[in-house]
């Protein structure tokens, strides 16, 4: 048996595993009319989600119209309505088709698996625990700790903390912010084209490949690394 080195697959959460765009777009269009602001919308909030909440807003803004104080009020106000939100009983924010079969696909190559969020710590636990996917990850990095994408700092301590060089390594990912982010890593980086950023756009960041379904990952992943099924 081939003794292949330890191989890391890190997925941005909104937009690749979990579809949280109305909830997102709900939260943030109430936290800026709180303060006085014009409300983004669905399209417009699309386009920045994966950043952190105050690189996202100011990206929202209307240029002159906010500063550092309007954006950590802006902010506040999105995570509570967030939390707000989360309590209750006909909340939604749905796994799109297939996470499941592909992460259990995956962790019997035993390869490990990570997460790297623009969200908060507080808000990823809270993802993975209403999908049953708290055991499923063995790194999870989140804006808490880190500058916002497309800075590789999240992937750099999930290489660190797993052991794992980056051409062993790759982010899954719906948003150039990802692309970017895996590129600055020196990772591979894949797009996924059922997210909130178009084709062209990921392959303009430089996207190594887009996939259209979950179940055409483990292949792509295979034939970049040169490894196969029985060799895991």
């Amino acid at each position: 048996m081939v003794n292949d080195p330890l191989k890391l697959v890190v997925f941005d959460c909104d937009g690749t595993l979990v579809d949280s765009q109305h909830a997102i777009a709900h939260c943030m269009d109430h936290a800026f009319a709180t303060h006085g602001l014009d409300c983004p919308g669905l399209e417009k909030t699309r386009t920045i989600i994966g950043l952190s909440l105050p690189e996202a807003i100011t990206k929202l803004a209307t240029p002159g119209t906010v500063d550092a104080a309007i954006v950590e009020g802006v902010t506040a106000a999105y995570k509570a309505a967030f939390f707000e939100l989360r309590q209750a009983p006909d909340f939604h924010e749905p796994l799109f088709p297939g996470v499941h079969e592909m992460l259990a696909e995956l962790d019997s190559r035993n390869w490990l698996l990570g997460v790297a969020t623009g969200k908060a710590r507080r808000g990823l636990d809270a993802v993975l625990a209403r999908n049953a996917l708290e055991k499923r990850f063995v790194t999870l990095q989140t804006c808490d700790n880190h500058p916002s994408k497309p800075h590789p700092s999240m992937l750099h301590s999930a290489m660190d903390e797993t052991g794992v060089e980056a051409p062993n390594a790759v982010i899954i990912g719906d948003t150039a912010y990802d692309i970017e982010m895996g590129r600055a890593a020196g990772m591979l980086a894949i797009g996924v084209s059922w997210g909130y950023h178009d084709v062209d756009t990921l392959n303009n960041a430089g996207a190594h490949a887009v996939i259209d379904h979950f179940d055409q990952l483990p292949g792509v992943l295979e034939t970049m690394w040169g490894t196969s099924r029985n060799a895991a």
